[in-house]
């Protein structure tokens, strides 16, 4: 999809990678562009450096309420929505089957059901037109998972199916569908240290909106910006056993509680 002249709406806009994909957003020429944060006054200063074709909107997206009330602020303010980027995520504490259930509950919300809610929002408008863009942020983690995190890695993995069911379901429908899978990117979650994620470098913002606009136009599904992914993704698909032999040694690495073999 050329970005020219089209409305986009970015979740998780305030920051890191929200911020970087609504800045190159409107570099590409979109005719409005939506930073969307449950943080209003960082998502006004994303809004304000882009320029008159922005606007900021606090939302939410661990409630589906917000989300209607996102797309319904940004139709009546650009008429449309073409592109919608559903970034937002967080990273929790660390740990396993022991963390609580509400962080269990909001994982669940933020990295699986956001992105249903948002395609209840917008998904049936694009097929209406015959066009539209749904991009969805996973992680490497949604594809490999991620040893310091059970909950993450769970739920990621849920964001990645549901990316897949839309494009199976709706990619003949006019709907493009890319699902984002980096490892580790510069942004608030990196900042005290990249673990597991950071084994293949750390990448910009920047350089990710440039691997999402270019995935955009070339409407491939997975983003990788981190290409190493696509490697191991592989070797996980030929030999499940042996990746899992080598992810326990990984969990070891990262958690102190080496395993035998």
């Amino acid at each position: 999809m050329d970005i020219s002249g089209k409305v986009a709406v970015v979740t998780g806009g305030a920051s890191g990678i929200g911020a970087g994909a609504a800045r190159r957003f409107a570099q590409e020429g979109a005719a409005g562009v939506v930073v969307a944060d449950i943080n209003l006054e960082r998502a006004q200063a994303v809004a304000d450096s882009i320029g008159p074709n922005a606007m900021a909107l606090r939302c939410d997206v661990g409630q589906e309420a917000d989300i209607q009330s996102l797309a319904q602020q940004a139709r009546a303010r650009f008429g449309r929505i073409d592109i919608y980027f559903s970034n937002a995520g967080i990273l929790g504490r660390l740990g396993g089957i022991e963390l609580e259930d509400p962080l269990w509950d909001a994982m669940w919300r933020i990295h699986g059901m956001a992105h249903v809610w948002a395609a209840r929002a917008v998904v049936p408008q694009m097929v209406e037109r015959g066009e539209g863009y749904f991009l969805v942020t996973a992680s490497a983690a949604g594809l490999l998972n991620i040893v310091e995190s059970a909950p993450y890695g769970v739920t990621k993995h849920a964001a990645v199916a549901f990316a897949e069911w839309l494009r199976i379901a709706y990619g003949r429908r006019g709907v493009r569908v890319s699902c984002l899978c980096p490892q580790s990117v510069e942004t608030d979650m990196t900042r005290d240290g990249t673990g597991s994620a950071g084994l293949d470098g750390v990448v910009t913002p920047e350089q990710v909106a440039e691997d999402v606009v270019r995935a955009m136009r070339d409407e491939t599904f997975l983003v990788l910006p981190h290409p190493s992914v696509l490697q191991y993704l592989r070797a996980k698909g030929q030999d499940y056993d042996r990746w899992l032999g080598g992810m326990q040694k990984l969990y070891g690495m990262h958690t102190g509680q080496q395993t035998p073999g």
